[in-house]
C-alpha cells in the first residue's frame, strides 16, 4: 500500500520531485566540493572579498568620496577615509549565494542554452548586490556607527536575499525559459 501510494505521488509530481531531487543533491554536491577542496586549495573566497574591497573604493570614487582599502595580497577591510571601515568575510562574500542561485536554475526544467547564459548574469547581479551591500555598509559605518549591525545583519541581507528570489522568479515565470 505505501509503494504503490508514493508511486502515485511520484506520478502525478514528477518534476517537482525532479526538481528537489536535483536541487539538494547540488547543493549537496556543491557543499562537499566548496569545503573540501575550494576553500582548502583555492583563493576563491579571498579574490571575491578583494573584487568587494576594491569595487567599493571605485564605487566611492564615482560618487566623490575617499575610501581607503588596507593593502596586503588579498585585501579584506575598506572604509572611508577617516574612519574605521567594515570587514568583509567568507561568511559575507556571497559565494554561497552564487551557488544557491545556478543549483536552483540548473535544476528547474527548462533549455540549458538559456541557462548557460543565465546563470551567470544571475550571479553576476548578486555580485553587483553585495558589492552594494558593502558600499552601503561601509557609508553607515562612516556616518552612524550603531547602526551597522541591525542594516547588516537585516537591511541588506534581506535585500540581497530579495534580489536572488527575483532573478529565480524570472527565471521561472518568464516564456522565454521554457
Amino acid at each position: 500500500m505505501g509503494v504503490s501510494r508514493l508511486r502515485a505521488l511520484w506520478d502525478r509530481d514528477r518534476v517537482l520531485f525532479r526538481f528537489l531531487l536535483t536541487g539538494v543533491g547540488g547543493y549537496a554536491v556543491w557543499h562537499v566540493l566548496y569545503t573540501a577542496v575550494i576553500q582548502v586549495y583555492t583563493q576563491f573566497d579571498a579574490w571575491v572579498i578583494a573584487r568587494l574591497a576594491y569595487g567599493t573604493q571605485t564605487w566611492g570614487r564615482l560618487v566623490g568620496m575617499e575610501f581607503w582599502v588596507k593593502e596586503g595580497r588579498w585585501p579584506s577591510v575598506v572604509g572611508v577615509v577617516g574612519h574605521a571601515g567594515v570587514t568583509i568575510g567568507e561568511p559575507c562574500d556571497g559565494v554561497v549565494l552564487f551557488a544557491l542561485f545556478a543549483v536552483f536554475v540548473a535544476a528547474f526544467p527548462g533549455r540549458w542554452r538559456h541557462k548557460l547564459w543565465f546563470i551567470p548574469l544571475g550571479i553576476g547581479v548578486v555580485h553587483g548586490c553585495n558589492l552594494a551591500r558593502v558600499f552601503g555598509l561601509t557609508c553607515i559605518q562612516a556616518a552612524a556607527p550603531e547602526l551597522l549591525q541591525f542594516n547588516h545583519d537585516y537591511t541588506f541581507t534581506v535585500a540581497v536575499y530579495a534580489v536572488v528570489l527575483a532573478l529565480w522568479y524570472l527565471y521561472v515565470r518568464l516564456p522565454l525559459f521554457r
